[in-house]
């Protein structure tokens, strides 16, 4: 009987030994061993590529945004070339209107001044319509260039976690 109870013994010791036990606070607490443990655990990971995919997925972004910027830049030289043409017409018809003036009559002069006055200030309102147009159209363009980068992100983040 002493025989089979150092049998039992034996056999307890070797597999407790085989087998990893919980750990016990000293081992929580020892920061070299949880290091070297979660060291083990990344090198387990299957990151092959991943450098490189993540160098081509900034690359990526960067060139996204580098284009959106190009789009916005011509959109805002757009407006301003515009703009320009629109204050060298106001300009130019100003100086027709007023070389046509009639002489001294004050009361044609009103007239003439007050319907130029009328054409002018809808014209102004047409192109403060058509340079706002043009800006929103232009921030639209750019904005679409960054959404469909930041959706194939996530495209790209959903493609990696479905292969695990």
């Amino acid at each position: 009987m002493a025989t089979a109870k150092k049998a039992d013994a034996k056999k307890t010791t070797a597999s407790s030994s085989s087998t990893k036990a919980a750990p016990d606070a000293a081992d929580m607490l020892n920061p070299m061993k949880n290091l070297k443990a979660m060291t083990d655990r990344l090198q387990e990971l299957n990151l092959t590529g991943g450098a490189s995919k993540l160098l081509e997925s900034g690359q990526k972004d960067l060139q996204a945004l580098v284009q959106a910027n190009e789009k916005s830049y011509q959109g805002l030289q757009t407006v301003v070339q515009r703009q320009t043409e629109m204050i060298k017409s106001a300009i130019a018809e100003w100086q027709t209107a007023a070389k046509e003036m009639p002489g001294k009559d004050a009361k044609a002069n009103l007239a003439k001044l007050d319907e130029l006055g009328r054409q002018s200030f809808q014209r102004a309102i047409d192109d403060i319509k058509e340079l706002a147009n043009l800006a929103a159209k232009s921030q639209a363009d750019a904005f679409e260039l960054v959404r469909q980068r930041i959706q194939a992100n996530v495209d790209e983040v959903t493609k990696m976690l479905q292969r695990k």
